[in-house]
């Protein structure tokens, strides 16, 4: 079951097309990643997805209900944590949670309660009575979802929720997303991370220049772009090697240093590799191969890929 769909889902200013008749869909109790470089219209697609922005054309059904027309139904399900800080830096965490549970219609005396059992439950307790200004940034993250999700949404709208955190504030949020997941949330999340999206994403769409350029899931993705090829050579071999391989039809993606004295070059390729002629190729050419080996693409490979493919057209 969809729990989202868009059709032909447009959004302009003036002359420049932001989101280009996009069409998605998202399925019940999922995380959905949207991925893209900056300015492919991620933030702008979550944004009409959550009622924050009126389409200039196109339509998008979230929980059923039309966006536009049926604006406050799709609000009073759905929670939505921006990019930036959404809680009042000079109040303690409890008062802001206890006012956006008010805000959601719960008395008084019920939501201080709930806000209490929230800080509880997503470590945050110790620091209950603490202004928000002095939190730590993961902290104050943590803050924000909690207050975009004070009344379990059925759809959780995020927002690059883990930039700028450090690993282990990551850490934190990745569980707290499963955790709602769990529960029967289904969370859409634009990120830049795409180790992020691989952990966390049941499906992906990747948008540029706000259009789809891929979507299913992160293993589907990868395998469409082609394969990849590690190949361990000297240090002194690799400008040889790269040019070597290039002619193969091999994108160079990355490097890692084995020994002081040798280097692991990865390729990805359009096609899955044909070691022989490779390996007779390098020792045609004097490099010493101390180890090569096909494997699947990475995410990363991918995305650069498509990407790429779409910025050339």
């Amino acid at each position: 079951m969809n729990v989202i769909e868009t059709e032909g889902l447009t959004r302009r200013y003036g002359d420049r097309t932001v989101v280009d008749g996009l069409d998605f869909r998202v399925r019940k109790g999922s995380v959905h990643a949207l991925l893209g470089p900056n300015g492919s219209g991620k933030t702008t697609t979550v944004r009409m997805l959550s009622t924050l922005l009126r389409p200039t054309s196109g339509q998008a059904r979230v929980l059923g209900f039309d966006t536009v027309v049926d604006a406050v139904r799709v609000r009073q399900r759905i929670g939505s944590v921006g990019q930036f800080h959404s809680v009042d830096p000079r109040l303690t965490g409890a008062e802001n949670l206890t006012m956006f549970a008010r805000l959601s219609g719960m008395r008084a005396r019920v939501a201080r309660r709930h806000a209490r059992d929230l800080l509880e439950r997503f470590d945050l307790a110790d620091a209950a009575d603490q202004r928000v200004q002095n939190y730590s940034g993961g902290m104050r993250r943590r803050l924000d979802i909690l207050a975009g999700t004070v009344v379990r949404p059925a759809v959780l709208f995020l927002d690059e929720p883990t930039t700028g955190l450090d690993p282990r504030s990551r850490n934190d949020i990745f569980g707290y997303i499963l955790n709602f997941v769990a529960a029967g949330t289904t969370v859409v999340l634009t990120t830049q991370y795409l180790d992020e999206a691989e952990r966390l994403a049941d499906a992906i769409t990747i948008l540029d220049g706000g259009r789809t350029v891929a979507t299913g899931t992160p293993a589907e993705i990868t395998a469409a772009v082609g394969a990849g090829l590690d190949l361990v050579v000297t240090s002194a071999d690799r400008g040889r090697a790269v040019e070597l391989l290039t002619g193969f039809g091999a994108r160079e993606v990355g490097s890692t240093a084995v020994q002081e004295d040798s280097i692991r070059l990865s390729f990805g390729l359009d096609e899955e590799p044909e070691l022989l002629p490779i390996l007779r190729a390098l020792d045609a050419d004097g490099i010493d191969v101390h180890d090569i080996g096909r494997r699947r693409a990475s995410l990363d490979e991918a995305f650069l890929a498509l990407t790429e493919r779409t910025t050339a057209s």
